[in-house]
């Protein structure tokens, strides 16, 4: 039995550098807790140790990811059936997965992982994508909600910058399916233009809990 419905609204990214101080279960549920508490209507947090932080702070919808580098493999958001179970069982609500078309770990196809996420896990499932053609596959294999959230960062994709408004339109036209636009949302003006395009949600991360990455920029320029 799944329990949850898809976030709608802003969704904030709590994650942060491995070699950051704020890489810290604690100050992760303390930045998801700060974004519930201001309005977001659910978080998307990375590997088991930081959801099972969040999930005692909190009663919002988890989105959870586990980033897993595996050797041979360019699939890393929550690649193996194994990756979903931890973060299901350390609270996550919703699992997000890699669902480009790009090789998977083997023996196991995007369906069948869905199916069993599903099956077993009792959780919906949001695909991160990176092309329409992704996010079409990804919705036939039974995704819950489809995001863009690896456009930019495939090598189908890596000459453009997200945020890909013009992916995220694409989805919204051909799919019957929510859709969440996510990657690149550098303030909250560009977040009301990815939900006026149609979005049931925007997830927001660096701009709001990126402190490591922002510090850096500034630096950058003040320092010229």
């Amino acid at each position: 039995m799944i329990n949850c419905q898809i976030p709608t609204g802003l969704i904030v990214s709590c994650q942060a550098p491995a070699d950051s101080p704020l890489h810290d279960p604690i100050v992760i549920a303390a930045m998801a807790r700060t974004a519930v508490n201001r309005g977001a209507s659910g978080v998307r947090i990375d590997t088991p140790a930081h959801i099972v932080a969040v999930r005692k702070q909190l009663s919002a919808p988890i989105i959870g990811i586990w980033k897993q580098q595996l050797p041979g493999c360019e699939i890393y958001i929550t690649p193996r059936f194994e990756d979903a179970r931890a973060i299901a069982l350390a609270g996550a609500d919703i699992i997000a997965v890699d669902a480009t078309l790009r090789n998977r770990p083997a023996g196991e196809d995007l369906k069948t992982l869905i199916a069993r996420i599903h099956s077993e896990l009792g959780k919906l499932v949001m695909a991160d994508v990176d092309t329409i053609e992704a996010a079409i596959a990804a919705a036939k294999a039974g995704a819950d909600t489809v995001a863009t959230t690896l456009f930019g960062y495939t090598p189908q994709t890596d000459k453009f910058s997200p945020p890909g408004f013009d992916l995220l339109a694409q989805m919204v036209e051909k799919l019957e399916i929510p859709v969440i636009c996510e990657g690149g949302i550098a303030g909250p003006s560009m977040a009301k233009k990815a939900l006026d395009l149609g979005a049931a949600a925007v997830v927001v991360g660096t701009d709001i809990t990126g402190i490591d990455i922002k510090v850096t920029a500034y630096k950058s320029v003040i320092d010229k």
